[in-house]
């Protein structure tokens, strides 16, 4: 990958932690460590990867992206209002009762969302069946799914690979956005999911583990799920919750917790700063 098609997507991807924190405080609730941790893959995917029309957001061929993790709604949002599909100063009424940004992801509110989600463990059965639609009705569109790895904890996601591997959907991608950290702590210390490669693997999945925050990584990852034949592929990212704010990284506690007036500062400060220097 270029080295200025990278550069480019640091500093849209800084831009885009900027917006969830923004979202996140304004709205006093929601869910910044896992949307900071999924920042670099959402913003490569919209950015880079997809094929997508912010000015025809229900266009037939786009690629699909379903958000299984629905609570990390707010770096969907940023992505999406960078991306240009609605204004990014929208992103301040997160959550508000006429927002057409709630909480979680809704296809009828805001565009470019393709799945409405939010309970966990569903968004994989919803992905594997776009992609079955896509094979049998003839079409070339992607899909992407977007998983948790405190999600992977539910059984559903294990049928969906069971199935999505005995269809051969090869244009089905999942992504395990692998922060090590849920609501209640680490993934050992609730219910370990681990080894995770090996599970997907043992499904007859594709498989690739990369950092979740290096873009030749995610990039090559994307390109081997391209050139899968025959089988879904799984990337494990390995990621590290509340990327981009000293402060939220690695700490559990801010899993869905909203910064106050200090914390928010102290965070803005940090990424734009951290902008700044990408864009020196």
């Amino acid at each position: 990958m270029d080295a200025n098609v990278i550069k480019q997507l640091k500093i849209t991807a800084c831009k885009v932690r900027i917006g969830i924190i923004e979202g996140v405080y304004n709205a006093k609730s929601g869910h910044p460590g896992g949307s900071l941790s999924a920042a670099d893959i959402l913003t490569y995917l919209y950015f880079y990867r997809m094929n997508i029309d912010p000015n025809n957001p229900a266009m037939q061929d786009r690629d699909r992206l379903v958000l299984s993790k629905g609570h990390i709604a707010p770096v969907l949002y940023s992505v999406l209002a960078h991306r240009g599909f609605f204004p990014v100063e929208s992103l301040k009424t997160l959550r508000k009762c006429d927002s057409f940004l709630q909480g979680h992801p809704s296809m009828k509110l805001t565009p470019g969302v393709d799945m409405s989600t939010g309970s966990l463990g569903q968004g994989l059965s919803v992905a594997a069946g776009m992609a079955l639609g896509a094979k049998l009705s003839g079409k070339n569109f992607k899909t992407y799914a977007i998983l948790g790895d405190g999600e992977i904890q539910e059984g559903q996601i294990w049928e969906a690979a069971m199935f999505a591997s005995a269809k051969g959907l090869d244009s089905l991608t999942a992504v395990v956005d692998n922060n090590n950290l849920q609501i209640d702590g680490t993934l050992t210390e609730v219910n370990s999911p681990y080894p995770i490669p090996e599970k997907f693997e043992a499904f007859g999945w594709n498989v690739v583990e990369i950092d979740a925050h290096d873009f030749e990584e995610i990039h090559a990852a994307f390109e081997n799920a391209a050139a899968c034949s025959g089988k879904p592929t799984a990337i494990i990212a390995k990621s590290v919750k509340g990327k981009g704010v000293s402060f939220m990284e690695n700490n559990y506690k801010w899993h869905g917790a909203a910064p106050n007036t200090e914390q928010y500062e102290t965070a803005m400060n940090e990424l734009k700063a951290a902008l700044a220097e990408l864009e020196a």
